[in-house]
């Protein structure tokens, strides 16, 4: 099998479906000069295709035959529909290159050593490198990361920051009003998230994990019996009526004897295996909440960069009724995190989180710090916030669900990346098992609760579903739980409504008129996108599909004052009129940050996102 390796990065491979029996030289044997030679002109009609298929931005470079197993790895072709899929046999295929994914195919590889065994485990990444799609906030506590690869100071993991002081503000529109934190960040690192989740990429394949950036996993393959026996990758070079251009290269099946969904929050595959399986009923028994968060990474003057600062805030802009918060955190290199949290499960239609967010720049307290700074980088990502109450059973025949895709973040801490980074570690461990010894993969679920993960969300369980009172009463709840019950009271409260149910109809609230950017300090639209290196080819099905096309002009728009074209931080969708005035709902797919709002906030959830082809999407490099 080829291993193509990106110019930008000499861990990023990509993954051709073709099977040739040549042998290729080392890469590390290779200079960066040999490796861009023309020693081997056969294979640049390859590359040439790759390039056509959204990879122009990431042009490859060839590294050596892939030799985890001895020879040839296992093609056999099998058809699908009206064309032919190779497939690539393996012993754990990982959809997702996060922290959850990469840290469990990191411990499968650690155990292989530990036990002189040798599964062969893939890494299958929709984003064109790996931590292209990565956005998080990030403080980051490496609890996990300390028990995955304790040796990571020596290592050279970007964890360089540690937390030096630890805010908490409650906002007025014209005041901020600093309360004692409840974070306890201590001992806890401001990181690029991205950056990380790299290093852990390069780590992994130093252990021998093939990982495949560019390819997105569209179709979970089953055997005869429903057992998950692996994933598909999308056909590339589908023209958007559905036709097959001249670049067309089928999808690839990558077939495992374990399969671990790692895709982040409100992950396409999962969802479906968690309804296929009945899983959430399975397991905690309720439905997941949301957030959108919305970042923007600055540079700002030296004289008000303070790096390890953190800084959380509840209140304006947000009305009492919608529970929500921002964040400041002080990166390396003058470099400041800024961001809006907003809950999904927001009341008013007419709330448009990106235009919160640029409001709450230009508050007095605010604002001076960002003045004569500079938008490195923007984004958007939602994220779990159901908690205890919301987690699945994660087990399912063939595989498990980790990290964020089962939704472990502490909501109260306002972290999941050390959940992730340990739910990983123990599927991974469950699989090994599984493997190595027949033990049941049912393992995962004894293991994950006999874990501090579980200790520590059964601790926190009561802080987010305090909040659906309104921000006063749920300060003093969160606040009876963290100092007086510390996590002990002998109830559970429940999650309001789901978060596309909780929207109200347009009638009852008021239009909201929100400032004009002044491209100084707030931003339209179009400019922050930019800055997400976003990208997609224009020609290609749309991802964002309708269940039906009329409900948008019937029911959201007339109901909800289209509220699409509001939660959206990317402007996606808009109302235009059509040749007979008619208001009709345009989706500009090629804008995505594939943050998933619209599939969980849609008040019909007629909105279903899956995924594009590999390789589309968001850029990001310090998220």
């Amino acid at each position: 099998m080829l291993r193509l390796i990106s110019s930008s990065s000499k861990s990023s491979k990509t993954l051709a479906s073709f099977s040739i029996p040549i042998h290729f030289p080392n890469p590390h044997h290779l200079s960066d000069s040999s490796a861009n030679s023309t020693k081997i002109p056969p294979l640049n009609r390859y590359l040439n295709r790759f390039s056509l298929h959204g990879f122009a931005k990431n042009p490859a470079k060839i590294g050596d035959f892939n030799h985890n197993w001895s020879g040839l790895r296992n093609f056999s072709s099998e058809s699908s529909s009206s064309v032919r899929r190779e497939t690539l046999n393996y012993d754990v295929v990982i959809v997702g290159a996060g922290p959850a994914g990469l840290s469990a195919a990191i411990r499968l590889k650690q155990l292989c050593r530990e036990n002189d065994v040798d599964f062969s485990v893939c890494v299958v990444e929709k984003g064109a490198e790996v931590g292209a799609h990565i956005l998080s906030g990030n403080v980051f506590e490496p609890r996990a990361l300390n028990e995955l690869l304790p040796n990571w100071k020596q290592e050279e993991a970007p964890v360089h920051v540690p937390v030096s002081s630890d805010k908490f503000w409650l906002l007025s529109e014209t005041r901020a009003f600093p309360f004692p934190s409840p974070f306890n960040n201590h001992g806890n690192y401001v990181i690029s998230l991205s950056q990380l989740v790299r290093w852990l990429g390069a780590k992994a394949e130093e252990l021998g994990v093939e990982i495949y950036p560019g390819f997105a996993a569209s179709e979970i393959l089953y055997d005869t019996s429903d057992n998950v026996i692996g994933i598909a990758t999308i056909d590339m070079g589908v023209a958007k009526d559905g036709s097959k251009k001249e670049t067309f290269q089928p999808g690839v099946e990558l077939k495992g004897r374990v399969t671990l969904f790692a895709e982040g929050c409100r992950g396409s595959l999962s969802e479906k295996i968690i309804s296929k399986f009945n899983l959430r009923e399975k397991g905690q028994g309720q439905h997941q909440t949301y957030a959108l968060g919305i970042k923007e990474v600055w540079e700002i003057s030296e004289d008000k960069h303070d790096a390890g600062s953190v800084l959380h805030t509840l209140g304006w802009p947000l009305d009492p009724k919608t529970y929500g918060g921002s964040f400041i955190y002080h990166m390396k290199d003058r470099q400041v995190a800024i961001g809006l949290v907003v809950a999904l499960n927001y009341r008013n239609p007419f709330l448009n989180p990106y235009e919160e967010f640029q409001k709450f720049k230009h508050h007095p307290a605010i604002r001076p710090l960002l003045e004569g700074g500079t938008v490195l980088e923007y984004g958007a990502r939602t994220l779990n916030e159901g908690g205890y109450q919301s987690i699945p059973y994660p087990v399912f025949p063939g595989g498990a669900i980790i990290g964020c895709s089962a939704g472990f973040l502490n909501v109260p801490k306002i972290k999941g990346s050390h959940t992730a980074i340990k739910s990983g570690m123990l599927a991974a461990e469950s699989a090994f098992g599984t493997l190595h010894k027949e033990s049941p993969l049912e393992n995962f679920w004894d293991s994950l609760k006999s874990s501090w993960i579980w200790k520590e969300l059964h601790t926190a369980r009561n802080y987010r579903p305090a909040f659906e009172y309104g921000l006063f009463p749920g300060l003093a709840l969160s606040a009876l739980e963290h100092y007086v019950m510390k996590g002990r009271s002998p109830w559970t409260l429940k999650h309001g409504k789901p978060d596309h149910q909780a929207t109200d109809e347009a009638k009852i609230w008021r239009t909201i008129d929100y400032p004009k950017p002044d491209g100084v300090i707030s931003f339209d639209m179009p400019t922050s996108l930019y800055r997400s290196n976003t990208n997609h080819d224009h020609d290609q099905p749309a991802h964002l599909q309708l269940k039906d096309p009329k409900t948008p002009e019937h029911v959201n728009l007339p109901l909800y004052g289209g509220p699409e074209t509001r939660y959206c931080p990317a402007r996606v969708y808009e109302y235009i009129p059509d040749e007979n005035g008619c208001q009709k709902l345009q989706i500009n797919a090629q804008n995505c940050l594939h943050c998933k709002a619209c599939d969980i906030k849609d008040p019909k959830q007629n909105i279903k996102w899956t995924v594009p082809e590999g390789g589309g999407g968001p850029g990001y490099t310090v998220m």
